[in-house]
């Protein structure tokens, strides 16, 4: 079709450009009709601009303009002119003129909307999915995804300027055991066989070190065939790194001054020049998790050499049995009442997490104290204030449990829960690297160890003459970046010694035929001289996520699953005809319950 093609965007004009003759294209965002004076705000990716259709226009301008409705699509030929002084709205960046029409075009027509078409969306998730070509017309997407693209440009430039070459690894790969469950591709070609999509690149990205690519990065997707939830989606990309003749310090160093350089030229926010490091028990003792939000204080501290004086007998036996006990306070909060509701809502929040119940005192003036738990502690007040740092009005909580992980948690969600409800975050950006994590984990309902990252991580140097004697107290050369409590980066230094990557495969239950069944091409490799090196690979999605001061990754995505998997706008997963299951020789075998 012929139409006006726009000569500027909806976003440009200034005062600089009043008597100019421009054409404009976009979508009506308002249309207010005051009889023969119509006002049009007219919309595209790059802003609003306002025309006017004024009451002395052609009838067959009125006639066009009185047709139009809400996201109409439309061409504007017009004049550009100063608006008047008790007319400019400083709210837009276009705001001291407007256009006279001359000319209206329709380029396409809308029909009635399921939603308005706002800075934000208030519909319901699955609408908002349903329609998720609208949804992005909206402000708030706009931005998001403009950002996402300024994230990974800045990620490009920065790494392209230090020598990274950009690879593409493949999407179809051999199925590995890699931690979540694969998703498969059946072959046409070879009956039976199957492809898989990549949980990351972490092989092929290991291969490129061994062909002496130094210097890899890549904008990877990623597929993972599990439960989605608010950080997470099956489908997602990662900033996907490796480097070789490098340590530890060194790809963690790299990563402060890319993370510096993107945060200052995309938000134009300072962060420090180096990041805290913390050690994973540490983090765990003191935040309850390995992605603690630094953004609030509220720690959590060991109550043991106070609880063994008291006479809280359950907690004794606890602490006899070699179990643990945590406290955390939460403080006065001007205009914040601890109820006895909002108490039992603290416990209900840690018992997800194993913890029984969840015993506190409240504190008065002068150390006395008051609560559930405050009898047992009779004779202790003023020791078990001054031990938690607890003034007047503030609560200590306390959990207990036989296993350390699930104290620790219980704890954490406590303190996380403070944290939103108390209004104790700040705001701005908390990055922090975990460091020393175990690594392998013992796999109770299996009844053997695994890796608790991956298996190609390398161990610490002073565990490796003696992994195989206690697997359990080994530390991997092993680093999480954390930002705001989200876990956005993970990463190691890998092994490149072949008989000890046979040493941890044997560890985690792999025979040595096992493992050269599915990683022989690896090993394989690891015979022709490979270099030390190491990588990591940050989540673009929760980056974005993070960085937009939004809770779900589906904020961040142009076209994301829903919570169950499900993309309502085109119907995904759906049936496939007889025909293509017999070209891939698959037959559908349907639960009973179907």
């Amino acid at each position: 079709m012929n139409f006006s093609k726009r000569t500027v965007t909806c976003g440009a004009l200034r005062a600089a450009d009043v008597g100019k003759t421009v054409i404009l294209n976009g979508w009506v965002h308002r249309d207010r009709n005051h009889g023969a004076l119509h006002f049009i705000n007219l919309r595209d990716r790059y802003g609003i601009t306002q025309v006017v259709v004024d009451d002395n226009a052609s009838e067959e301008l009125q006639k066009t303009a009185a047709q139009l409705k809400m996201e109409y699509c439309i061409a504007v030929t017009g004049l550009v002119r100063k608006r008047p002084d008790n007319m400019i709205n400083k709210d837009m960046a276009t705001g001291e003129v407007e256009v006279e029409a001359q000319k209206i075009e329709i380029l396409s027509k809308c029909e009635t909307l399921p939603f308005m078409i706002d800075e934000e969306n208030s519909a319901n998730e699955d609408l908002r999915l349903k329609y998720r070509f609208l949804d992005l017309r909206t402000g708030g997407m706009q931005k998001r995804i403009r950002l996402r693209h300024e994230f990974i440009k800045a990620i490009r430039d920065f790494l392209c300027d230090r020598e990274f070459y950009e690879i593409e690894t493949p999407t179809l790969i051999r199925s590995t055991p890699e931690g979540a469950r694969d998703f498969l591709v059946p072959s046409r070609k070879y009956a039976g066989k199957f492809y898989a999509l990549p949980q990351s690149p972490q092989l092929y990205k290991q291969l490129l070190m061994v062909s002496g690519f130094d210097k890899y990065f890549q904008i990877a997707r990623c597929y993972r065939d599990e439960d989605a939830r608010g950080d997470r989606q099956l489908e997602f990309t990662q900033l996907d790194l490796e480097m070789s003749f490098v340590q530890r310090d060194d790809v963690l160093g790299l990563m402060e001054d890319l993370f510096g350089y993107v945060f200052k030229r995309v938000m134009n926010y300072e962060l420090p020049a180096h990041f805290r490091r913390i050690d994973y028990f540490d983090a765990m003792n003191t935040y309850g998790c390995d992605k603690p939000d630094l953004r609030f204080g509220c720690e959590i501290k060991d109550l043991a050499p106070v609880v063994e004086k008291s006479s809280f007998e359950a907690y004794r036996q606890i602490l006899a049995d070699k179990g643990f006990v945590k406290a955390v306070v939460a403080p006065a909060t001007k205009g914040f009442d601890f109820t006895r509701k909002y108490l039992d809502s603290l416990s209900e929040a840690a018992k997800v997490y194993g913890a029984a119940f969840v015993p506190f005192v409240k504190v008065g003036e002068n150390n006395t104290i008051s609560g559930s738990a405050a009898k047992y502690f009779a004779g202790l007040e003023e020791e078990l204030c001054t031990y938690m740092g607890a003034k007047n009005g503030d609560v200590i909580l306390m959990v207990a449990h036989n296993s350390w992980k699930k104290c620790c948690a219980s704890a954490g969600a406590l303190r996380s829960k403070l944290g939103k409800d108390l209004g104790l975050i700040q705001p701005g950006f908390a990055f922090c690297w975990i460091v020393d994590f175990p690594l392998f984990e013992y796999n109770e309902d299996e009844g053997h160890w695994e890796a608790a990252h991956h298996m190609f991580s390398m161990p610490q140097a002073r565990y490796i003459d003696t992994l195989e004697q206690n697997p359990g107290e080994v530390r991997g050369d092993l680093y999480d970046m954390v930002v705001n409590g989200y876990e956005c980066a993970s990463g190691s230094i890998r092994i490149h010694d072949v008989e000890l990557q046979k040493r941890i495969f044997r560890i985690c239950n792999f025979s040595d035929e096992e493992a050269e069944k599915k990683f022989g091409f690896l090993l394989n490799a690891f015979k022709f001289g490979p270099p030390p090196h190491g990588g990591i690979a940050p989540g673009i999605d929760r980056m974005v996520m993070i960085m937009s001061e939004q809770s779900s990754i589906k904020e961040a995505i142009a076209f994301p699953k829903n919570s169950f998997a499900v993309s309502p706008m085109d119907d995904c997963p759906n049936d496939v005809d007889a025909k293509q299951l017999e070209e891939l020789h698959l037959a559908i075998k349907y639960p009973e319950n179907k």
